[in-house]
């Protein structure tokens, strides 16, 4: 309610577009997402998320991209920073992080509606040859998740995107603009420079980027950090510190937590025991296994994931 006043207190040349474009994004997002869950749409780079219920805290994995809620309201807990992003405010995921998420609003009248989009760093390199240098530059792997008020043209170009999944003919065409101007806004916005550090060749951020997708390829394996440092050109307690100020754990603690999403993973599509899937993972010991899954997800594995299918049972 506090937002809304803050918002209000700017005029109604402002409310009244962002309030007309956030009834027609919800009335998009809920027919082209009829049913919970994650839905890929004619535009390869968007992905809608609809849920009926809120949940409780759980690790999860941010991929890179931009987040926009249009009904509901979640959070996401990364490290001491909690972030909660609503139709007003948008998310920006410049690494991939393993955060607390959690649905705090939703139900089966207004449904947790949520527009993601993929980042395209070619795109991103290309606007920034456009764009005016900022006056203020980042210290460091700037923090892979960062929150900030959706402005009303990033919400009209938004809006345009979606439209376009009533006339998949146009989306070939149209998509990629409406995409570009997506991006611009928010290079030109407040989380410009954190965007702007992703497309800098030899910046914090894009190294951490690599040393991130060297984990992620090598989840299984044993990785030292000092391997993990020379791949990416930085001593070893560079990268631990651009490492832990971008996604709040070292790179060994990341690896264990990767190892975990994935096995959890297996379990829940391939039917895998417990068992099998921490040895899949790079696991020896499973009681081992078993005590880090219980520690991370709050139960052991076959427990957490006769819940997880349970609710899912609920909902479908």
């Amino acid at each position: 309610m506090a937002a809304m006043t803050q918002t209000a207190s700017s005029g109604p040349a402002f409310i009244t577009p962002m309030l007309a474009a956030q009834a027609e994004l919800v009335g998009l997002a809920g027919a082209f997402a009829p049913h919970d869950g994650l839905h890929d749409t004619a535009v390869t780079q968007l992905q809608l998320i609809r849920a009926s219920a809120p949940a409780q805290p759980l690790p999860a994995m941010y991929e890179p991209g931009l987040v926009f809620v249009v009904q509901g309201r979640k959070q996401a807990v990364l490290g001491a920073d909690t972030l909660v992003y609503d139709p007003l405010h948008y998310l920006l995921v410049s690494v991939t992080v393993l955060p607390q998420g959690q649905i705090l609003e939703a139900s089966a009248r207004k449904p947790y509606l949520c527009i993601r989009l993929n980042l395209d760093p070619r795109e991103l390199g290309s606007l920034l040859l456009q764009a005016r240098p900022p006056e203020t530059q980042t210290a460091g792997a700037p923090r892979g998740l960062r929150v900030a008020r959706t402005s009303a043209p990033l919400a009209d170009a938004m809006l345009r995107l979606l439209r376009l999944l009533e006339t998949p003919d146009d989306v070939a065409v149209l998509a990629p603009l409406a995409l570009r101007e997506i991006y611009w806004r928010v290079l030109t916005g407040e989380l410009g420079p954190q965007l702007r550090e992703l497309a800098v060749a030899g910046s914090h951020a894009q190294r951490i980027a690599r040393a991130v997708d060297l984990l992620k390829r090598r989840y299984a394996e044993p990785v030292r950090i000092e391997e993990v440092a020379e791949a990416v050109h930085m001593s070893p307690s560079t990268l631990h510190h651009h490492f832990k100020q971008a996604t709040s754990m070292s790179p060994l603690q990341y690896q264990k937590h990767l190892r975990l999403h994935h096995a959890r993973r297996l379990m829940l599509t391939t039917g895998l025991d417990a068992a099998a899937a921490g040895h899949e993972v790079g696991y020896e010991s499973a009681s081992q296994f078993s005590r880090e899954y219980r520690r991370l997800f709050g139960a052991p594995p076959k427990a957490e994931i006769r819940q997880v299918r349970g609710a899912l049972r609920a909902v479908g």
